[in-house]
């Protein structure tokens, strides 16, 4: 492994950092004028906080590539994912429609194949493409469990559907590889740069997708068990602050808003948790964190080495965030922000330098700038704008063809772990979150400047503020339609699913990852399920 191990990537960055990595190559992304067109390496992990990728976030955990890429490019302060989890987010980026117009409602449910993606068109225009690791934008993946949970999320129980999270500390300090499977594709798309890369006549665009930091598989819960451990080597945990950790302040089960409440249960969150232990959980997160570094650090080195990073644009995001213990939650399926908020980091030829970019920005972003950088038309159905202009610092002087890019991102979630479908608007300072009809569920918002950790809900003081954002969002989404539909449709698929199974219904249904609360209860849980589906707003039963 490349510059890997003990004071391995230590040096590294120092020989990157010696040189100028553009080396007075400086063609600026998207422009003509006979320039050849700049490649685009994009690394997209899982589960990553953006607020690490600045300050005071950056604080806890020594991340060294993201604040090379910091220093020779653009970090944008304020990213969002358009639907905090897997398979709609990356659906979102891969297409650059918002969520609700590509119906990627679930893990279980993403883009149709055969999906034309912005890598799609940039290999038809001649660029060379090349993927890596983890994809998951299109129908059909993930756990029965995931699945059904997401469908029956409307059915009048509560259920705790993951493991408990928990720390687990594998190996010694010389551990470095800890995610094998990562590191081994790492090591496909470093050898496929220094190898393949460098003898193409035509640009490219590479692709590496890593599971890091997403929790581990918890096979202690049982047969069917979810992803709640953070796993980690004390070489990672090294990199830790732990001085720096901010433990969250929770609210009383009592005070919690009613959808955090069943996110917080259905998360097997709602015990007591010492402050040891959530210190514990966040100190190796981060360290999950730290390994995915070093794992965006052998790509950057690759390109630096073989002299490609002065051709090179690299842009560095995740799917989602991951709450680490905020909000009495781990995981994602939250508007929060460590669960909402992404990193985006943008460095290459023509790219400013230690630039930040506070415009709200959100995933769907992706697609029309990856069409930018190779002078690919963009369409004009898009949900999303190139992030070109910003880059370049021409936020308020260019106009698009559709315009001027709006000031708000869009963010909506319809899966499991959360009992309505939820959407976020985020603008200024304000982030306003509804539920399901606008109505049955009371609305959030949050003043992200006087109350980042997002802890006093002001819809109530602010009715003007909740009546004009929520304006905004209608005029962007009609959700309460969108929020039917969806009802519409986890009705029809858990039919569709229940019949296939025919007599071992009962069986199959009893021993997911529900099991232990189901099992002692069985009947009830099996009632309350055909009470929810002989249930209808327009009066006819779905069985």
């Amino acid at each position: 492994m490349p510059g890997g191990g003990p004071l391995g990537w230590a040096r590294l960055v120092l020989l990157l950092v010696a040189a100028a990595p553009w080396a007075g190559a400086r063609p600026r992304p998207g422009a003509s004028g006979g320039q050849p067109r700049l490649s685009v390496v994009l690394v997209a992990c899982d589960s990553l906080d953006g607020r690490l990728t600045f300050y005071p976030g950056n604080q806890t955990v020594d991340l060294p590539f993201i604040n090379f890429m910091k220093r020779y490019g653009t970090v944008f302060l304020n990213t969002y994912t358009n639907s905090p989890i897997c398979c709609p987010s990356r659906a979102a980026m891969w297409s650059g429609l918002f969520t609700h117009l590509t119906e990627s409602w679930n893990n279980f449910k993403g883009l149709d194949p055969g999906y034309v993606t912005w890598m799609d068109l940039m290999e038809k225009h001649g660029y060379h493409t090349q993927k890596y690791g983890k994809l998951d934008y299109t129908s059909g993946h993930h756990s029965v469990s995931n699945r059904v949970e997401a469908w029956t999320r409307d059915v009048d129980f509560l259920l705790r559907q993951e493991g408990r999270p928990m720390v687990n500390l594998t190996g010694d300090r010389k551990h470095v590889r800890v995610m094998e499977a990562d590191w081994r594709n790492t090591d496909k798309a470093v050898n496929w740069i220094k190898n393949e890369a460098i003898n193409l006549t035509q640009p490219f665009v590479l692709y590496l997708g890593l599971n890091l930091p997403h929790p581990y598989p918890s096979p202690y819960a049982g047969e069917n068990f979810g992803s709640s451990t953070f796993l980690t080597s004390p070489y990672w945990l090294e990199k830790v602050t732990y001085e720096a950790i901010k433990i969250p302040k929770w609210s009383s089960l009592s005070e919690m808003h009613p959808v955090d409440y069943y996110s917080s249960y259905t998360k097997n969150c709602t015990g007591e948790f010492t402050k040891q232990e959530v210190r514990n959980i966040r100190a190796f997160y981060y360290a999950m964190c730290a390994e995915t570094d070093a794992m965006l650090g052998e790509v950057i080195s690759a390109l630096r080495d073989t002299g490609l990073l002065k051709k090179t644009i690299v842009i560095f995001t995740a799917d989602h965030g991951e709450l680490a213990m905020e909000h009495r939650q781990f995981y994602k399926m939250s508007m929060y922000e460590g669960s909402s908020h992404v990193p985006l980091l943008v460095m290459g030829p023509g790219i400013k330098s230690q630039q930040q970019i506070p415009n709200v920005v959100s995933l769907v972003d992706i697609y029309p700038t990856m069409l930018d950088i190779a002078r690919i038309p963009v369409p004009q159905n898009l949900s999303g704008y190139s992030l070109i202009p910003l880059l370049h610092g021409k936020a308020e002087n260019v106009v698009s063809p559709r315009g001027h890019r709006p000031s708000w991102v869009l963010s909506e979630f319809h899966g499991c772990n959360v009992n309505s479908s939820v959407y976020m608007l985020r603008t200024g300072k304000w982030k306003y979150i509804t539920y399901s009809d606008g109505h049955s569920v009371l609305p959030q918002l949050f003043d992200l400047t006087a109350d980042p950790d997002e802890l006093t809900n002001i819809a109530v003081k602010f009715p003007a503020m909740v009546h004009s954002l929520d304006k905004i969002l209608r005029s962007i989404i009609n959700y309460p339609k969108v929020s039917s539909s969806v009802q519409d449709y986890n009705k029809r698929q858990f039919i569709s699913w229940k019949q296939s199974l025919g007599q071992n219904y009962s069986n199959v249904i009893a021993n997911l990852r529900w099991h232990q609360d189901w099992l002692k209860e069985p009947k009830k849980y099996e009632n309350a399920i055909d009470k929810w589906l002989c249930q209808s707003k327009t009066g006819w039963k779905f069985l």
